[in-house]
């Protein structure tokens, strides 16, 4: 059993538990009919690091089982691959480029986010260790390679860059230390970092909690992020909270000294430290509030039941299950999880074994859409207009922005 004897940063051993998920199976370990049933569940236990501050499970689920072949695309979703693009554009203004540049992106999944810096002639390499989603960016001409990033990658590799990727990855690293060591390795003196990453503040706020799960091994904030950078002589000067997913912030990252810190960055660093963001007590409140949204959704599920409504779920993102085992809930209140993402088609969600269908293919409609890809509301509502309109209720169970 993978459980940590001390906190994955500051390797202190002041670790104080804030919230138990219970034991829950791996949420991207779709299943075939056959495999129902037979999923391993591990601990999903978050701890609060009393020194550094950061929050972070307390059981790793070996890497190899994660990410070494999974079903996320990255692709399946306008609002995600526009987000991309527009950061695409944001880089580019924001250092005012007029000349093609190199950039790495790690977990660079189907490529949908280098493919926007290919459409304009950049030098693009991805390193992504999923089998499947690897062939898939290869066959999309995506120059990428197949395997874990960590330090001794980063030394075959052997080539710097202007710029450095790591879009929801970030938090998922095994080999923290030995990955970060890498990225410093590979940066150009003047170059730029860039961590996309769930931004527990936000995380915090819309409680939630579905986004704890076992591939994110930890929870920053910027205040905690910073306690990692500065071990390998990195750090943070700007920094940009987005909507998507509910709150994701993007740290501007560099070798120490080489850039001025914003205003922006200064400004969000002071408003953690006056809503005492890093605080146990933070947490502690927050564990409270799970209780209560999980109260309010059975009590909604339960009365939807009585009054015979049929209710499906919309998409089946890996944050749903966290959900959907923590509620309890299974295919007696929810018959099924409609998908756009066709590598999930035909299988059922570990734990609760809902089946999967493709949306585009159902014949009937239900009373009532259960919406697990909550983060993607404003698309979910703008494309289903129509089905409003003739009464079809969207359920987000989810407080988000």
């Amino acid at each position: 059993m993978s459980y940590i004897n001390s906190c994955r940063i500051c390797n202190k051993n002041d670790l104080i538990q804030v919230i138990d998920l219970g034991k829950q199976p791996w949420g991207n370990n779709f299943l075939n009919k056959n495999e129902i049933g037979n999923e391993k569940y591990y601990p999903l236990v978050l701890l609060f690091c009393n020194d550094c501050k950061v929050a972070q499970l307390n059981f790793t689920v070996k890497k190899e089982i994660m990410f070494g072949d999974h079903t996320y695309l990255s692709g399946t979703t306008s609002s995600l691959s526009n987000h991309f693009k527009d950061l695409r554009d944001e880089i580019i203004e924001k250092f005012s480029i007029n000349s093609k540049k190199k950039i790495l992106d790690i977990g660079s999944n189907d490529g949908t986010f280098l493919k926007h810096f290919k459409d304009i002639g950049w030098e693009i390499l991805g390193v992504e260790s999923s089998k499947k989603t690897f062939e898939i960016a290869v066959n999309n001409k995506i120059n990428t390679i197949n395997k874990f990033f960590n330090y001794e990658a980063a030394e075959e590799i052997d080539k710097k860059f202007d710029f450095i990727n790591a879009s929801g990855v970030f938090f998922h690293l095994e080999e923290l230390h030995s990955f970060t060591k890498g990225v410093e390795f590979l940066l150009k003196d003047d170059g730029v970092f860039i961590i996309q990453f769930l931004y527990m503040n936000s995380i915090i706020k819309n409680t939630a909690f579905d986004q704890i799960y076992h591939e994110h091994l930890l929870y920053y904030n910027l205040r905690t992020l910073e306690n990692l950078l500065e071990i390998y002589n990195l750090e943070i000067f700007d920094a940009k909270l987005h909507e998507i997913h509910g709150g994701q912030m993007t740290a501007y990252v560099s070798k120490k000294n080489k850039k001025k810190k914003t205003e922006t960055l200064i400004k969000l660093l002071s408003k953690e430290d006056f809503e005492k963001s890093n605080n146990i007590k933070n947490y502690l409140e927050f564990e409270k509030n799970i209780k209560l949204l999980k109260n309010n959704n059975l009590e909604f599920i339960e009365k939807s039941i009585n009054k015979k409504k049929k209710i499906f779920g919309l998409g089946a993102p890996v944050k749903g299950n966290t959900l959907l085992n923590y509620f309890g809930l299974n295919k007696n209140h929810i018959s099924k999880l409609l998908e756009i993402n066709s590598l999930r088609k035909g299988l059922f969600s570990p734990g609760s074994h809902i089946p999967i269908e493709m949306e585009n293919e159902i014949k009937e409609q239900p009373d009532i859409y259960y919406v697990l890809a909550w983060n993607f509301k404003k698309e979910i509502l703008k494309k289903n207009e129509h089905l409003l309109k003739k009464g079809v209720q969207f359920y987000f169970p989810i407080n988000a922005i």
